[in-house]
C-alpha cells in the first residue's frame, strides 16, 4: 500500500513516545493463521504478518504445493486463486531477504465464509418454582491453551434465568467451556451456586500469565465450584444463597487461577476486594457490591499482570496480581476509601480499557472517567462520572498521544473526549438524559481521525468536536470488515456500512441463523483478528446455541498490516472485551483514512517448545564421564530451516537456574518439516547440586533467546535416584 502524509502526520504515536530502551512485551507465539475460503471468484487466502517480522517480509503461496505466485507476493497478505476450488490445500512462506522461510501448516478452503464450531450445551435447569431454565451460549475470549500456535475459545454459558445485579431470583449456575475450533470440548468448569449468573459477575480473563507458552484462566470463584478436571473448590456442600432475593451476600469468595489446557485449579486465593459490608458499597441489598471488572496490563512494562476490580458507582477497588513461576502474589491495591481518592467515588464504567496512556512502556487502567497508573496510584480523574460505553486509542492522530471517547450517565449526561496522559478535557456536548451508547470509529473519510456519535441529543461528531449531523450510526460494535480503511459497524447478527455522503447504513452481512448476546447490548460471543490478515471476525452463536459461527471476510485489500493481535492494546482489548457491557478493541495507533505508517509492535513472542533431557535418568552419586547434561529443545513447525540459534539459554531446576555451558549455544539442527532442534549442554554437578533433596520425577523448564528477536520456553523431566 502507499503511505499518506497528510493531515495524520504522526505514525500513529502510542502516547508520548516511549522510552528508547524500553524492553519488549512479551506476547504469544502464533502461526501464520492461514484461512482459505471458496467464492465466486476462487478461493481468497488470507495470512497473518506477525507483529515480529519486518515490515518488508514478502510471501510464497502454494496450492496443493504448487507455487501459484511468480515473484512473491508484497502487497497485502491475503490473495485471491481463480483456479481454486473447495478440494484444494493452501500453504504459505515468507520470505525474508530473499530466502524462503518454512512453509505454514496446511489449510483446506472452506465453503462458505464462516467456520462452525460445534458447542456441548449444558442441560436445561429448573427454577425453585419448578419451572424450567435453558442455556445460551454468551460472551468468548480465547486464548493458545495448548501452545500450538492457534487460538481456542474459552466459552461462558448464560442461563435463561441470569439477572442484572438490581434484579431478584435465583439463577441457574454458570458454566465456562475450552474448545478446540473443531468443536473439541477441552474442559469445563462449573462455577456452582455460590456464583450467580449475570453481566456483572463473571469476568473472566483468558492469557499466558505466566510465560510458559499456554494461556491460562482467571475468575471469580465459590464454594462449590468444580474445576475442569472434576476437583471442587472449597465446601461441596455450602450454599450462600438468598433464596428469596436469588443474591450471594455471604460466604468466602475467591480467585482461581486454571490451567488453560485441562482447566485445572492451579491456585486459589481469597478474593480481594472482600465485599464487607453491603451497604459501603452504595446500598443495602446487593447490587452494587457485586459489579465487577478485570484485566490484563503490562504492568512492568514487559510481562502481563491480572487486575481484578470490584464496584463503581460508589467504593472502586482494583488489585493487581502476578502468576508466575508457580506463585501468585499480590502487587498493588488501589482503593478509593484510601486518604487523597475521595473523588475517585462514582467514577467507574461498565467496562474498562488498558493502554499505556502515559508513554513510560506500563500499562494504565483506564477505569471510566479515572485512570490507575501502572504502580496501582490514582494518576487522574475527570469527575465526569459514571457511564456505560468508552474507547481508548489513538483517535486523533493530529495530536500526540492516545485519546478517551465516553459516554456520561451524571447529569448533564451526552458525551466527552479527553487526553488519554493527563485527563484533560478536549471538549464535551450534553445530552437529554442518561447516554447509554457510543462509539468511536473512522466511518467518514472528509474528517481526519476518527468519528464519535451517541445517542439522546447527542449526534455524529468530529473528533475534534465539530458536529457533522443528528442521525448517527448504529451504536454498537466497529469492526474492519470491507478492503478499505474505514470501520464498519457490527449490530446484533449483522455488519453494515456508513454511507457518509447519504448518513444511512447499508448491509454488508447477515449472518443467517445466528443471533446475538446480552438482550438490547445486542453484542457477538466476541470480535477480533483471530486469523487471516488485519481484518477482524466475529463470532456468533446459532439461534439455537449448538454451535458458534466464525465469520471471516473474503474481501481483497492492499493495505497490510501486523496482526492486531501483536498489538498489546488491540490483544488485551479483546481480553477484556467480555467484561460487563462489551465494548470492540482498538489499536494503539490510528488505523483509517489517510493514516501514517504504524511503528511496528515492540514486542517478542514466547515461544512453546518441547525438551528432552538426556540422559533423562541421574544418578545423584554419578558424576558421569563429561559432566555435561544434554537438552535437546523442538521449536514448532515452520521455525527454523534457515539458521535459527538460541543465543542464551538456561535450565531451571528446583528454583535454581544454570546457564547453558561456557556461555555457548550451539545453532539448531533443521529437520525438513522445518522445526528448528536446539541442543544445549548444562553442567550436570550443578544440576545434582540444584536437585538438593528432590527425588523421582521432577519438572525442569529450559529458555532463552532466539537471533530472530523472540524467546522460547519448555519444561521437561529428569527422573532422579541416588
Amino acid at each position: 500500500m502507499v503511505w499518506l502524509t497528510g493531515a495524520s502526520g504522526t505514525a500513529g504515536n502510542r502516547a508520548a513516545a516511549a522510552p528508547a530502551d524500553a524492553p519488549k512485551w512479551q506476547m504469544e507465539y502464533l502461526d501464520r493463521g492461514l484461512v482459505a475460503v471458496q467464492t465466486d471468484q476462487g478461493v481468497f487466502v488470507s495470512w497473518r504478518l506477525l507483529g515480529t517480522e519486518p515490515d518488508d517480509t514478502t510471501f510464497n503461496l502454494y496450492r496443493n504445493g504448487q507455487l501459484l505466485n511468480p515473484s512473491p507476493l508484497a502487497d497485502g497478505t491475503n490473495d485471491t486463486d481463480p483456479e481454486g476450488t473447495g478440494d484444494d490445500v493452501y500453504a504459505v512462506s515468507a520470505v525474508v531477504n530473499g530466502v524462503e522461510q518454512p512453509r505454514s501448516g496446511p489449510a483446506r478452503a472452506w465453503g462458505s465464509n464462516h467456520l462452525r464450531v460445534p458447542l456441548r450445551k449444558p442441560a436445561d435447569g429448573v427454577n425453585p418454582d419448578g419451572t424450567p431454565y435453558t442455556y445460551s451460549a454468551n460472551d468468548a475470549s480465547v486464548g493458545d491453551l495448548d501452545g500450538d500456535g492457534q487460538y481456542e475459545i474459552v466459552l461462558k454459558w448464560d442461563p435463561s434465568n441470569s439477572k442484572d445485579n438490581s434484579q431478584d431470583g435465583v439463577t441457574g449456575n454458570v458454566y465456562v467451556d475450552a474448545y478446540e475450533l473443531d468443536g473439541t470440548l477441552l474442559w469445563r468448569i462449573d462455577l456452582g451456586k455460590n456464583i450467580r449468573a449475570g453481566a456483572h459477575y463473571t469476568q473472566f480473563m483468558v492469557y499466558d500469565l505466566d510465560g510458559d507458552g499456554k494461556a491460562e484462566v482467571a475468575m471469580k470463584t465459590a464454594d462449590g465450584t468444580t474445576d475442569g478436571t472434576g476437583q471442587v473448590i472449597g465446601d461441596p456442600n455450602a450454599d450462600y444463597r438468598d433464596l428469596t432475593g436469588g443474591r450471594v451476600l455471604s460466604g468466602p469468595e475467591y480467585l482461581t487461577i486454571f490451567e488453560g489446557a485441562t482447566g485445572k485449579q492451579l491456585a486459589t486465593t481469597d478474593y480481594d476486594p472482600p465485599r464487607g459490608n453491603v451497604s459501603d458499597w452504595g446500598d443495602n441489598y446487593g447490587n452494587r457490591v457485586d459489579r465487577f471488572l478485570a484485566c490484563i496490563a503490562y504492568l512492568d512494562g514487559e510481562r502481563p499482570s491480572l487486575v481484578m476490580a470490584r464496584g463503581y458507582y460508589t467504593r472502586t477497588v482494583l488489585v493487581a496480581y502476578n502468576w508466575r513461576d508457580g506463585q501468585l502474589t499480590k502487587l498493588w491495591k488501589f482503593d478509593s476509601n484510601n486518604p487523597g481518592y475521595g473523588d475517585y467515588v462514582d467514577q467507574g464504567n461498565h467496562n474498562l480499557s488498558v493502554a499505556d496512556v502515559d508513554g513510560d512502556g506500563k500499562d494504565e487502567i483506564v477505569y471510566g472517567a479515572m485512570t490507575v497508573d501502572d504502580n496501582g496510584q490514582g494518576l487522574y480523574n475527570t469527575g465526569l462520572g459514571h457511564g456505560d460505553a468508552l474507547h481508548v486509542g489513538d483517535l486523533d492522530p493530529t495530536r500526540p498521544g492516545l485519546e478517551v471517547f465516553k459516554v456520561l450517565e451524571n447529569k448533564p449526561y451526552g458525551a466527552a473526549v479527553w487526553d488519554a496522559a493527563a485527563g484533560e478535557v478536549l471538549w464535551r456536548v450534553t445530552g437529554t438524559k442518561d447516554t447509554g451508547r457510543g462509539v468511536s470509529a473512522d466511518i467518514d473519510p472528509n474528517y481526519p481521525g476518527e468519528e464519535v456519535w451517541a445517542p439522546s441529543g447527542v449526534g455524529l461528531y468530529t473528533i475534534k468536536g465539530d458536529k457533522i449531523g443528528d442521525a448517527a450510526p448504529s451504536m454498537n460494535f466497529a469492526i474492519w470488515w470491507d478492503g478499505d480503511l474505514q470501520r464498519e459497524l457490527l449490530d446484533d447478527n449483522h455488519i453494515d456500512k456508513w454511507d457518509y455522503a447519504n448518513q444511512t447504513m447499508t448491509r454488508v452481512l447477515t449472518a443467517e441463523g445466528d443471533a446475538s448476546n446480552n438482550g438490547t447490548k445486542a453484542t457477538p460471543s466476541l470480535q477480533a483478528d483471530l486469523f487471516g490478515d488485519w481484518r477482524e471476525e466475529a463470532v456468533w452463536r446459532t439461534e439455537d446455541s449448538t454451535a458458534l459461527d466464525i465469520y471471516t471476510t473474503t474481501a481483497p485489500t492492499e493495505h497490510r498490516f501486523h496482526t492486531l493481535m501483536h498489538d498489546p492494546v488491540y490483544r488485551l482489548g479483546a481480553a477484556w472485551q467480555n467484561v460487563a457491557y462489551n465494548q470492540p478493541p482498538h489499536p494503539s495507533f490510528f488505523l483509517g483514512y489517510d493514516m501514517a505508517q504504524p511503528p511496528a509492535p515492540n514486542v517478542y513472542e514466547l515461544v512453546p517448545a518441547s525438551v528432552d533431557v538426556e540422559p533423562n535418568t541421574l544418578n545423584k552419586m554419578s558424576q558421569g564421564g563429561d559432566n555435561s547434561l544434554t537438552v535437546r529443545v523442538a521449536l514448532p513447525d515452520g521455525l527454523g530451516g534457515q539458521g535459527i540459534r538460541a543465543t542464551s539459554a538456561a535450565l531451571t531446576v528446583n528454583g535454581q537456574t544454570i546457564e547453558a555451558q561456557n556461555g555457548t549455544v550451539p545453532e539448531a539442527d533443521s529437520s525438513q518439516d522445518g522445526n528448528a532442534q536446539i541442543t544445549l549442554k548444562f553442567d550436570r554437578r550443578q544440576t545434582i547440586a540444584a536437585l538438593g533433596d528432590l527425588d523421582g520425577d521432577v519438572s525442569v523448564k529450559v529458555d532463552g533467546a532466539l537471533t530472530d528477536g523472540n524467546r522460547f520456553v519448555g519444561t521437561g523431566s529428569i527422573r532422579v535416584i541416588h
